[in-house]
């Protein structure tokens, strides 16, 4: 286990962290960002949040359309204050929304701008405004997404004495920077819905600004990342009372069943509902999967396997190849920008649940594509070599040339996604496993 330390990064696979902080504003129901920085920033960053996720676009003052401060040279002698001052101005003016989130980028934060004194201005405005620092040099985009949930759920929501036992709210599925976040929260939402429960996704188009409001109420927490947001989820158990679950994102029949009965021992859930709805979901995914397998089995598309994604799909996807495709996974790699802390807590948690395959921790493209041409090389110890099907890499789209040189397959599902149009698509859940199946042995027969 362990990556390499450098101080390049050749094709990261992140944005700042105003990136990461946008992506989530763009995706949350009535609430707009304001980009304090050069108006280059917010516009540089569309392609990487709207195009590199699949094309799941800019939304409504997102990407190009980012309401920004704009500030310039005379700014860093002068101070850009005013700009945003201006900029909150016409933004009270013309946009609708019911919440405005500065947030900063590393020139502003440099010269030591006063964000904060700006927004205490706007105290009384008809449209609240609150500030998230959001400086890249002490974070990625996964940094951002904590800081703007930090900034709305655990200092702007207020708290709440009524508590709804039967609500959920769902965080730790980062908005872009997990392609198929939408589908994936929404798979999650039916099941849990199907059980009895309420749940706010918070990033789904059925989501309104009430949801985010009656967050505080909520009975349970469940979040869906090891490493990411653990922290906010801390803050908002010390501020609104609300216990949190720390679980992996379920991919599959074998790991939804086992989620949703973990779930039963953090939240109240009739036990007979929940056996009925399992068994219903599974008669349903395995009539399906075994007419799948059928095609599997007799072209023998049985393959080892290589996973290169972020930290919240590796594990999931990981299990669900080997306990479910019968594929033999050698290579998991993560790609994160993992601080020493963050990356123990993800290597215990992979040991401790018998993830399959060495762990690899590389977040340089060129690295990830040396070791996998080492590993596959013939002359190189033959990995791969007397295998009865091709390596097939299950990563990003950055993978696509490195599977090209060793003769591998692959199909994108972390990000960059830029081979292909993310809707509603996700593969979490019953629904999900299915659709995973589905794009995966397509890969080899698309083809014929």
């Amino acid at each position: 286990m362990g990556s390499t330390a450098k101080g390049i990064i050749e094709r990261p696979r992140t944005t700042c962290a105003q990136g990461g902080a946008l992506a989530t504003l763009a995706s949350l129901p009535d609430v707009i960002g304001i980009s304090h920085a050069a108006e280059g920033c917010s516009g540089n960053l569309t392609g990487s949040i709207g195009t590199c996720s699949g094309y799941n676009g800019e939304g409504y003052c997102g990407g190009t359309q980012t309401p920004s401060s704009a500030v310039r040279e005379k700014n860093v002698v002068f101070g850009g204050t005013d700009r945003l001052r201006q900029e909150l101005k016409s933004a009270q003016e013309l946009l609708e929304a019911k919440l405005f989130v500065v947030v900063t980028g590393c020139m502003t934060e440099i010269i030591g701008d006063d964000v904060q004194a700006v927004v205490d201005e706007f105290e009384d405005a008809e449209t609240p405004v609150i500030a998230v620092n959001t400086p890249s040099f002490e974070g990625d985009a996964y940094s951002g997404y904590e800081r703007v949930l930090t900034g709305i759920f655990n200092k702007y929501i207020p708290t709440s004495d009524e508590k709804d036992d039967k609500l959920v709210n769902i965080f730790g599925v980062i908005p872009n920077f997990d392609p198929n976040y939408r589908g994936d929260l929404e798979e999650i939402k039916r099941l849990l819905e199907s059980l009895g429960l309420k749940v706010n996704t918070f990033f789904t188009p059925d989501q309104t600004y009430d949801n985010i409001l009656s967050a505080s109420k909520a009975a349970l927490n469940i979040h869906f990342s090891r490493v990411w947001g653990v922290d906010f989820e801390k803050g908002f158990e010390q501020k609104h009372g609300t216990p949190h679950w720390i679980t992996d994102l379920p991919i599959g029949s074998v790991q939804t069943g086992a989620f949703l009965r973990g779930l039963a021992e953090h939240i109240e859930i009739d036990k007979d509902l929940l056996e009925e709805v399992i068994k219903k979901e599974e008669e349903r995914y395995y009539n399906y999967f075994i007419k799948t397998l059928d095609l599997v089995i007799n072209a023998q598309f049985f393959y080892y396997a290589a996973t290169v994604t972020n930290s919240n799909y590796a594990i999931p996807l990981a299990k669900y190849l080997k306990n479910e495709l019968g594929w033999k996974v050698d290579d998991v790699f993560v790609t994160d920008l993992l601080t020493k802390v963050k990356a123990k807590k993800f290597e215990d948690a992979f040991s401790e649940l018998g993830v399959p395959g060495d762990l690899i921790r590389e977040t340089d493209t060129k690295q990830i594509a040396w070791q996998l041409n080492k590993r596959h090389a013939r002359n190189q110890g033959q990995r791969y070599f007397d295998q009865h099907g091709p390596l097939f890499i299950v990563g990003s789209s950055l993978e696509k040339y490195a599977a090209q040189d060793i003769g591998a397959l692959t199909y994108a599902v972390s990000y960059p996604v830029v081979n292909r149009v993310i809707t509603q698509r996700g593969y979490s859940g019953y629904n999900g496993g299915l659709n995973l199946l589905s794009d995966l042995i397509t890969v080899p027969v698309s083809g014929r």
